[in-house]
């Protein structure tokens, strides 16, 4: 099952980075949250990886053409320095197709110009590249599979703090609600996606609001509830929250450092 991961959107929330490098290469620790999300999948067993690229995608396919496996494994170093033998490797086993998918396209846009890349895949995941989660892959990809659905995402509470206001209609206020508090539920950018969705995709529409709207209509979107930890990486504050989760260890959505491998491959093999 591949993965589809769009990653050439501007950032324009966090512009002062993005002026330099696309949001999803932003860096975590010593890689990048498009690394962070990419390990998360290969962890699980998916590592068939589709890049939808935009804005500033050499960058991206540079660090990729010179990826060192040395700065996130341990190695041992000898030969004074020209010998480095890796106790551990990430990317041997990853294989990523780079498509430019345009500028100033939108998802849909961009998901529509990777379709020929997805021909026999019944089934295919996707994601924003900026989202990090400790869902367990194989539960997002089980409710798909058994609602029927076209499409499924992961259904997560809003990571930011704002008040929703209940008002009357003279403009009384009768309550104010932290958002996290209100009921509320979001989409937190990690899709399961049936080769159904380009039948409802049209041209230049965004993914998750005409052909979405279309699979409501049809009784064919699902979403999976999911309370745990789920954070989007949109600012600086929230890069800055990241790096203090990692301070303290492994982050909440490195399962490859939470599970042990093994296991994470059997459970991703079930879900195949």
């Amino acid at each position: 099952m591949k993965v589809v991961l769009f990653c050439g959107g501007l950032g324009m929330r966090m512009r002062d980075y993005s002026q330099h490098v696309p949001k999803p290469m932003a860096m975590l620790r010593n890689r990048p949250i498009l690394w962070h999300v990419m390990r998360w999948y290969a962890h699980w067993g998916y590592r068939d990886f589709i890049l939808c690229l935009g804005y500033r995608g050499e960058v991206i396919k540079e660090y990729f053409l010179g990826y060192n496996e040395a700065l996130s494994n341990d190695f041992i170093l000898s030969g004074g320095g020209r010998q480095v033998d890796l106790l551990a490797e990430d990317i041997r086993d990853w294989r990523v197709t780079f498509v430019d998918t345009g500028l100033t396209a939108n998802i849909g846009e961009r998901l529509k110009a990777v379709q020929p890349h997805l021909l026999g895949e019944e089934t295919f995941l996707a994601n924003y590249s900026d989202g990090l989660t400790a869902c367990p892959l194989p539960s997002i990809v089980e409710h798909h599979r058994g609602s029927g659905a076209a499409a499924t995402f992961l259904a997560v509470r809003p990571s930011h703090s704002f008040h929703v206001a209940r008002m009357a209609e003279d403009g009384t206020v009768a309550g104010l609600d932290d958002v996290k508090q209100a009921g509320m539920w979001i989409n937190g950018g990690y899709f399961v996606l049936s080769q159904a969705i380009f039948d409802v995709l049209g041209a230049g529409e965004e993914l998750v609001v005409e052909p979405f709207r279309r699979l409501i209509d049809r009784g064919r979107l699902a979403a999976l509830r999911y309370e745990g930890f789920w954070r989007a990486v949109d600012t600086f504050k929230d890069l800055t929250e990241m790096e203090t989760l990692l301070a303290k260890g492994p982050g909440p959505w490195e399962a490859w450092r939470r599970l042990p491998a093994d296991g994470a491959a059997a459970i991703g093999q079930a879900a195949e």
